[in-house]
């Protein structure tokens, strides 16, 4: 592979899947760029015999699946064994910043209810304290004007702006709009997640708590793993 960091992450998305993910599994895969080979790999170990079957995160990754040979079942008609995503930023505390591709409220449903959360990223997502990356907020399209002037009043040096896509406005596989804001460094990611979530027509913000099992991450060296502050 050419290109260093893609070969980077995929020494990442292939040892997460052949560290935690063993036959008869319910896996689920997340979305990005990170998470492809994941999917990539997951489809290998079916394609060389395993029994194995998904539980997808969006529309994009069960395209993917379906490239790759990879059964894909309904959320919960069988227990999620491990969920394996990328995320956006990840903190010393493991919190973590998702929703960049667009697919955060069923990212943290299946990142709940699995068993394990393994978190897979490239070193440039591993930050000293979220808020580098806008914070995603997934909101219901009849209260966007509502939701957005709630969060300039709540966060008056916040931008917020709601997400475009192709020249149209952004939505979600749940059909709902995105806002992406920037709030800067957060240095109470809780407390900006509780006042968000308060706010009527906001569905989920992409502050992920408490979650994660293990973190990889790239290295120059093969794949590293974080430990958690």
């Amino acid at each position: 592979m050419s290109d260093p960091k893609e070969a980077a992450k995929r020494l990442v998305g292939f040892a997460a899947v052949d560290r935690y993910v063993q036959a008869g599994m319910c896996v689920g895969l997340g979305t990005g760029t990170t998470a492809y080979w994941a999917i990539k790999r997951t489809g290998e170990r079916v394609a060389a015999g395993e029994k194995l079957e998904a539980v997808v995160t969006s529309a994009a990754t069960e395209k993917l699946c379906v490239e790759f040979g990879v059964p894909v079942i309904p959320f919960m008609s069988r227990d999620i064994d491990v969920a394996i995503d990328g995320a956006d930023e990840v903190a010393p505390d493991w919190s973590l910043t998702k929703g960049g591709g667009g697919a955060l409220f069923r990212e943290k449903a299946i990142a709940i209810a699995a068993r394990r959360f393994i978190v897979i990223v490239d070193d440039s997502k591993v930050v000293d304290q979220l808020g580098r990356f806008p914070t995603p907020v997934e909101v219901v399209p009849f209260t966007l004007s509502w939701v957005q002037r709630q969060i300039a009043d709540q966060f008056p040096t916040a931008k917020t702006t709601e997400r475009v896509r192709d020249g149209r406005p952004y939505r979600t596989d749940n059909g709902n709009a995105i806002l992406d804001c920037a709030f800067g460094s957060i240095p109470d990611p809780r407390g900006v997640d509780a006042v968000l979530k308060a706010i009527h027509g906001v569905l989920d913000v992409g502050l992920f708590f408490d979650l994660a099992h293990a973190v990889l991450c790239t290295a120059d060296q093969g794949v590293g793993e974080l430990v958690k502050a």
